[in-house]
């Protein structure tokens, strides 16, 4: 989308922003971070994508070098298409776009962190998150002096509890939940 194509929305957004890091050799720095990214056989690349200021996961999508060259380059993330074989980019169909902030490498090079400004919703389904779903049930155990969801990591508790929505049903080691038996889920 060149800039005579730009709505007024994104300009807005893009004027609204702080711009993140900037650097005077940027084809230089480009460069580095894709021959440091492990993309896999496929070719393709983990991004998870990030609201900036919340730190709320909104998506993960796929990358090759090209994708992640533009994400970097252009202010607005591009993805590929597994399904249809093709460079698609947040919001030209939609409106929903994703206006980057920053983006980092993991310690390993093989995902990317692109954190961004969202701009309507993140999901194809209409929801702010794709991660707006059922919540599954766990096993979760409290780090030392820590509390899973209200419950306190002491000798009192057992160090096996399965979360579900936010209420926690404790189960001794190999006996199942209370909600989780119906579902054949148990903590052995």
């Amino acid at each position: 989308m060149s800039a005579h194509n730009e709505t007024e929305q994104d300009v807005a957004v893009r004027s609204a922003m702080a711009p993140g890091r900037v650097s005077d050799n940027i084809g230089v720095d480009v460069a580095a971070a894709l021959d440091r990214a492990r993309f896999n056989t496929d070719g393709l690349l983990p991004a998870v994508i990030q609201q900036h200021d919340t730190g709320e996961v909104l998506m993960l999508g796929w990358m090759d070098r090209e994708a992640m060259q533009r994400t970097l380059t252009q202010g607005r993330v591009t993805f590929w298409s597994r399904s249809r074989q093709q460079y698609w980019r947040k919001g030209d169909t939609t409106g929903n776009a994703q206006w980057v902030r920053s983006a980092a490498l993991d310690c390993d090079g093989d995902t990317l962190l692109v954190r961004v400004v969202q701009v309507g919703v993140a999901c194809h389904t209409g929801t702010r998150t794709c991660f707006d779903g059922d919540e599954l049930t766990v096993v979760a155990d409290a780090a030392p002096g820590e509390s899973v969801r209200g419950v306190a990591a002491s000798s009192d508790v057992p160090r096996d509890t399965a979360v579900e929505a936010g209420f926690v049903r404790s189960a001794g080691f190999g006996q199942r939940t209370e909600k989780g038996a119906a579902r054949g889920i148990h903590n052995s």
